[in-house]
């Protein structure tokens, strides 16, 4: 039986020399590897009150939008700067080489609703933490956070469980 990891396309020097890019559009692109990350990502979230499943950009929206759908509750976009065209905040994070900025519609969920965050990749953990603050802001609570793929050696998984995150990934790449 294929696991998560058969279906992800390793693809060596992309963007740059030295990068082993994971490409998980192969995992999307098959039908039964695409329900199984499905269903496993939302696997240890199962039978807890989920109210809310938010999708970083891009990825996040593909993987996300079908936990929603399984979990029964509503999908939350958290956009690059400058996407979202109602009232909103803004929260900026680090980037290898610089900073970027994601935001969040401020009518997205009520206070006090827990909402789980989805992505595809876990690397240095700026994104999810950026996307951790905005939910926070808005009086959200953070049911976890669960990705496809892990980089344990960039750090991201430590930095989100120090903010007291759970964190699932259902594979990882050590020396990525």
């Amino acid at each position: 039986m294929k696991t998560i990891a058969d279906y992800i396309r390793t693809i060596p020097n992309f963007p740059h020399e030295g990068i082993m890019f994971r490409d998980v559009t192969t995992l999307f692109n098959d039908a039964r590897g695409f329900r199984m990350a499905v269903d496993t990502l939302l696997h240890p979230f199962a039978g807890r009150p989920i109210d809310r499943v938010a999708g970083l950009e891009a990825r996040g929206f593909i993987l996300g939008g079908a936990v929603a759908h399984q979990l029964g509750v509503g999908f939350i976009p958290v956009r690059k700067a400058g996407k979202l065209p109602h009232d909103r905040i803004s929260q900026d994070y680090t980037l290898e080489y610089g900073t970027a900025t994601v935001e969040l519609h401020t009518d997205s969920f009520e206070p006090g609703e827990s909402v789980l965050i989805v992505d595809d990749l876990l690397a240095t953990g700026g994104t999810a933490e950026a996307g951790i603050k905005l939910i926070e802001r808005l009086g959200g609570k953070v049911a976890g956070c669960a990705f496809v793929v892990d980089l344990p050696d960039l750090g991201g998984r430590a930095r989100l469980e120090a903010m007291g995150v759970e964190v699932h990934a259902l594979c990882s790449y050590s020396g990525e």
